[in-house]
């Protein structure tokens, strides 16, 4: 049998966990991984949905988090990135043609390997693209989820060589061209640790890095006209006053005060129209807050815990805080 999950020194994969891959609606395979907790009876599955250009593999520290405080945890690889099929002969473009797609394979992750495999009840934990994802589902995911909790969701861009709004021009106009499937930069050269915008904490930053070094396989370059495009019309559909009044689903909207890819503004301005979301900000963070250094992460961790119930703090006060 192949080897379905990595290890690199300093991050052993997991033990006590299910591998393999599940097919999607058009016939793509997907890489997923199911990590049970030790303790006899679990207090739920929180089912774990990446960034871009994430994979399962970074996420091992978190798994171990969450598996050790009695919770399951069911995550996949997007389409397009990771070890799941790629959607152009070009791996290292990141692609997809319709954001509906992902939509699309969470539902059949959650009908396929979640509902049969894992134990209820089912929490979502996502991260930038991800939480974009989970924000766009969330109307019909109330009748599965019962909370969710979104670090740094992708509802706007900074940080680039041009501004959102000509990022966001130039690529409807692209794909408007038939030139949807090509990348609006050369190549997505990755800073070196003084200058990254992901993480202040050199140790993770490193083995993030070391895992794509040796398998280059799972890594992702830049973004394609359709995924920008794809992308920008689907924050400004989830930002609408209307979407965030139809989620019925109580969130907790992880944000860090230093993120230099989403505007904190952006994540704050989320929380005016989300009845259902409660705005964490973790001051000082940059963008991946899970990846970050144990002041920030432990904080966002905190959150998660106090406000899943069972996880962590068991008495009522400790989860009516967050205004459930």
């Amino acid at each position: 049998m192949d080897q379905v999950l990595f290890s690199t020194p300093g991050n052993p994969v997991p033990e006590n966990r299910t591998e393999g891959f599940f097919e999607t609606h058009d016939g793509l395979r997907l890489r997923y991984a199911v990590f049970r907790s030790s303790a006899p009876v679990a207090k739920g599955t929180v089912v774990l949905v990446h960034g871009r250009n994430e994979f399962i593999e970074k996420y091992y520290e978190t798994i171990r988090d969450l598996t050790d405080k009695g919770l399951w945890v069911a995550t996949f690889d997007l389409r397009g990135q990771g070890a799941s099929d790629r959607l152009l002969k070009k791996r290292q473009h990141g692609h997809v043609r319709r954001f509906i797609d992902y939509e699309h394979d969470l539902d059949t992750f959650l009908e396929k390997i979640v509902l049969p495999d894992t134990r209820l009840p089912f929490y979502l934990l996502a991260h930038s693209t991800g939480a974009l994802i989970a924000l766009s589902a969330a109307p019909y995911l109330a009748t599965r989820i019962e909370r969710m909790v979104l670090t740094a969701p992708f509802i706007g861009l900074s940080g680039q060589a041009a501004s959102a709004g000509t990022i966001r021009r130039l690529a409807g106009a692209a794909c408007s061209l038939g030139l949807g499937t090509f990348p609006l930069a050369r190549k997505l050269k990755e800073p070196p640790f003084r200058d990254n915008p992901l993480t202040s904490d050199e140790v993770r930053f490193e083995r993030n890095r070391a895992i794509a070094t040796e398998h280059p396989e799972l890594a992702l370059g830049p973004p394609t006209a359709r995924w920008l495009h794809e992308s920008f019309h689907t924050i400004a559909r989830v930002t609408s006053p209307n979407h965030l009044f139809s989620i019925t689903i109580p969130t907790v909207v992880i944000a860090p005060t230093r993120d230099a890819i989403v505007p904190y503004i952006a994540q704050e301005r989320l929380s005016r129209y989300f009845r259902a979301g409660q705005l964490v900000p973790i001051n000082g963070s940059r963008h991946e807050v899970l990846q970050e250094r144990d002041v920030y992460r432990n904080a966002a961790l905190a959150a998660f815990h106090a406000f899943i119930p069972g996880s962590d703090a068991e008495a009522e006060g400790d989860v009516e805080a967050f205004g459930t």
